[in-house]
């Protein structure tokens, strides 16, 4: 899914670079579409980035009430986990919110269309 955000968002840097004659609001449409896409993988990763943020809290009270050297081992292989987790979201949240700026754009040049026609 990285490369298909980041694709997709280059694709439309491209097409608003362009200022050609193409039909912006249909794009602003598909647009639309896309970001809702984008936000539904978004909350996705964030409801699992969140339980595993939960669990790893977890583990560390159970280690700092409990001193087990099972559970230690099980938090530092839930921080391992928790950290791409998070990087990964960090990812999604800024491309999506590239995309907001994009979509302001596309309106901006749906207006500029609409007035030329």
């Amino acid at each position: 899914m990285k490369k298909r955000i980041l694709a997709y968002r280059r694709k439309i840097d491209g097409l608003l670079q362009e200022n050609g004659g193409y039909d912006w609001a249909a794009l602003k449409t598909e647009h639309l579409v896309q970001i809702a896409f984008f936000q539904h993988e978004r909350l996705i990763h964030l409801l699992v980035t969140g339980l595993f943020a939960l669990m790893e809290i977890l583990l560390v009270a159970l280690v700092l009430l409990a001193f087990s050297p099972v559970v230690l081992i099980l938090a530092a292989a839930v921080l391992l986990l928790l950290i791409p987790y998070v990087w990964h979201y960090r990812l999604r949240e800024n491309e999506v919110q590239k995309l907001y700026a994009q979509y302001d754009q596309i309106v901006e040049k749906c207006e500029e269309q609409a007035r030329e026609a």
